[in-house]
């Protein structure tokens, strides 16, 4: 565990009579929240056995193929959320630079790799046979844990322009353009919206974010507009026009509207059946609305807007400021991507290459999501966790 004397003073600001009172709010919304993972969990497990099962049979000539690789990564992912949330969080804290670094090391290496032609197409795995992950995934928690450190550290002068913003800003920046040159277009831009999030809450002068927010967007219109396929996105975002709608946004909304109130029924899925691209991971959202309909989605709907308030609630009751940062930067992580997946199938986004967390197939996602839900639970346990020991030594003194 660390010690009080390995953190800052800044970083401990609970005092000895918040540490009195136990704050049971915390401690349920991450049994709460626990309880709301599962659930999405379970929901998983049958969405994407429904929706790939079509998939897996024409490309690996088993219906079950991507249910057994879910349900693998779904024991993984139990066990990662029961060893971290049962691991001090300010682990993390000790660890965040280093994490930052090899987050940028293996962005470099891919674009590295994509230069000498050992990777062709988008940069964006990293590893050998089965055991992949998506780099991007690993750098968006990694910003998380030294931002929610930075931050700590400078709460004295975060207001200052040279020893604070430029600092965070510029961190902030190289994880951005490392993942936008991939290209991933959208993960970059979420980092980009988690980071600017984060220096918001932590006092950061907002005239200053303001101001890099203009030329920031401009060169964000100049990216997309480089490539033909991300400004076709956009034309047939904004088009009125049908016949320039993408297929995928065209028949998702046909799987969407077959749904109705009620749904077609588990498994009855039309559009799943090879007509919709990725119905098993970027579009599982369609399937969901397709089989239980506007009730079964809007059920999601809640769950993940449930997750969100848990996280909020697990922020607030924190212990010290880097557990309040690293919450906060979690969940609006978790929940973004929900909530933009969800719009994205809805038609009120331009498509995207986002995952619903915890539901979508795709095992390294699983295994962050969960990591992050873990480090929640941590967070959640260790407030109550000091609370109790600071009634047990006062009892002790008072006694003696």
């Amino acid at each position: 565990m660390l010690l009080r004397s390995d953190i800052p003073d800044s970083t401990v600001e609970v005092s000895s009579l918040q540490l009195q009172v136990p704050s049971r709010g915390g401690g349920i919304a991450g049994q709460l929240l626990l309880l709301i993972v599962a659930i999405l969990m379970c929901i998983g497990i049958v969405v994407v056995y429904s929706s790939g099962a079509g998939w897996a049979r024409s490309m690996y000539s088993s219906t079950e193929y991507f249910l057994w690789r879910h349900l693998i990564f779904i024991l993984l992912s139990l066990a990662v959320i029961a060893l971290f949330g049962r691991l001090d969080y300010h682990f993390f804290w000790k660890t965040s630079r280093l994490i930052f670094l090899a987050s940028i090391a293996l962005l470099s290496m891919l674009l590295i790799m994509k230069g000498l032609h050992i990777i062709s197409g988008a940069a964006r795995w990293i590893g050998f046979g089965s055991f992949k992950f998506q780099v991007s995934d690993l750098a968006k928690y990694a910003l998380i844990f030294h931002f929610s450190r930075l931050i700590t550290e400078k709460q004295s002068y975060i207001m200052d322009l040279y020893d604070s913003y430029i600092p965070l800003l510029t961190n902030l920046m190289v994880i951005v353009i490392l993942v936008a040159l991939e290209p991933n277009f959208s993960t970059a831009s979420l980092i980009a919206l988690i980071g600017f999030m984060l220096m918001f809450i932590g006092g950061v002068n907002i005239r200053y974010m303001f101001i890099t927010a203009l030329p920031l967007l401009s060169i964000a219109v100049v990216y997309v507009w480089a490539a033909p396929y991300r400004w076709a996105r956009l034309i047939s975002f904004f088009s009125d026009d049908e016949k320039f709608m993408s297929y995928q946004v065209a028949q998702a909304l046909i799987g969407l509207g077959n749904g109705g109130l009620h749904g077609l029924g588990i498994g009855q899925s039309m559009q799943r059946e090879l007509y919709l691209p990725l119905s098993y991971n970027d579009f599982v959202f369609v399937v969901v609305g397709e089989e239980y309909g506007f009730l079964g989605a809007l059920a999601v709907i809640i769950l993940f807007a449930g997750f969100m308030l848990c996280g909020l609630v697990i922020a607030k009751h924190a212990a010290d400021s880097f557990g309040r940062y690293v919450a906060t930067g979690i969940t609006l992580a978790i929940s973004l991507f929900a909530f933009i997946n969800i719009a994205v199938a809805c038609h009120l986004l331009p498509t995207t290459g986002v995952a619903l967390p915890f539901i979508s197939y795709g095992g390294t996602a699983l295994l962050f999501n969960s990591l992050g839900a873990g480090i929640l639970v941590s967070i959640s346990g260790y407030s109550k966790r000091q609370a109790g020991i600071s009634l047990l030594a006062t009892e002790g003194k008072g006694g003696s």
